[in-house]
């Protein structure tokens, strides 16, 4: 009883810090998001003598500045098609790959996986000359094809890793019922192992259309600055000017760019809490 006692009196000692380190956390968050989206409204004046305050008019000059002076509406289409053909093949080729290695029971399933897992140790940087070689031989050196090969290629070693584990969850009673039933390989993948991993499938691919989409230096080297193919991340610098920065109209073009990826968390935000709570489940 006295044991207890002094638990709950640590415990009310310890959460109004653990409250107060909350809200410093949220504070850190909301403050550089509320600095954006009141300064994309502000003409450059006045975001350095009113950072903080709210823009007198409410108009979207800078949002049509920066959408027509750098062709952010290509750029997004350009991103949209790289991100969403890259998750695809990412998708396509992870979950066969893990649900191999996690139904192995032999030698070569845990050197398949740690194979996976040394890729997570190679930098990215490391990669980059070796790879524009490749581009350039395989004649696609500035070109979005050789970004659909080659995003998939750099998440697939976490992506594998993630999912096999999502995959040793599945009871193998489940795989053996629809083997009995004459179920194919693959129809007890699309069928079983699916739907049960699916806020897995979830996490993945919230993580790869991060990576995907905020991806800078590649997409500048291997597809080039050309305004027809380049993504909108490399779209977005060419609003910084050397003399005459309008940082609005740069602030604007950022908050068009931050859309999509709020809209896919909001739509994969529910899966991606059911695969968080089931690690603290099991764990």
């Amino acid at each position: 009883m006295a044991h207890s006692v002094r638990q709950t009196k640590r415990s009310l000692r310890i959460n109004p810090i653990a409250h107060g380190l909350v809200w410093v956390y949220a504070a850190l968050l909301i403050i550089p998001l509320y600095f954006l989206v009141i300064s994309a409204f502000k003409p450059n004046s006045a975001i350095f003598t009113m950072p903080f305050a709210p823009p007198t008019t409410w108009n979207f000059d800078n949002f049509v500045q920066a959408w027509g002076q750098v062709q952010l509406g290509d750029g997004l289409i350009s991103s949209a098609l790289v991100t969403v053909i890259a998750e695809a093949l990412t998708v396509a080729l992870a979950i066969p790959a893990s649900y191999a290695i996690a139904r192995s029971r032999g030698r070569v399933g845990a050197v398949v996986e740690k194979f996976f897992a040394a890729g997570l140790l190679i930098p990215g940087l490391a990669a980059l000359v070796p790879t524009v070689l490749l581009s350039i031989a395989m004649g696609l050196f500035h070109t979005r094809e050789f970004l659909y090969l080659f995003y998939p290629a750099s998440v697939l070693p976490l992506s594998v890793i993630m999912l096999t584990q999502f995959m040793r969850t599945v009871p193998p009673e489940l795989e053996e019922s629809a083997m009995m039933d004459g179920a194919s390989r693959l129809r007890i993948v699309v069928s079983v192992y699916v739907p049960i991993i699916t806020p897995g499938i979830a996490t993945v691919a919230i993580l790869n259309f991060l990576s995907f989409w905020n991806e800078y230096l590649f997409a500048l080297i291997l597809a080039g600055p050309d305004p027809d193919i380049r993504t909108v991340q490399v779209a977005l610098p060419s609003l910084v000017s050397q003399t005459n920065t309008q940082y609005g109209v740069l602030l604007a073009g950022a908050l068009i760019t931050m859309i999509p990826v709020s809209i896919v968390y909001i739509i994969l935000n529910r899966r991606l809490e059911d695969a968080l709570l089931q690690g603290a489940v099991k764990s």
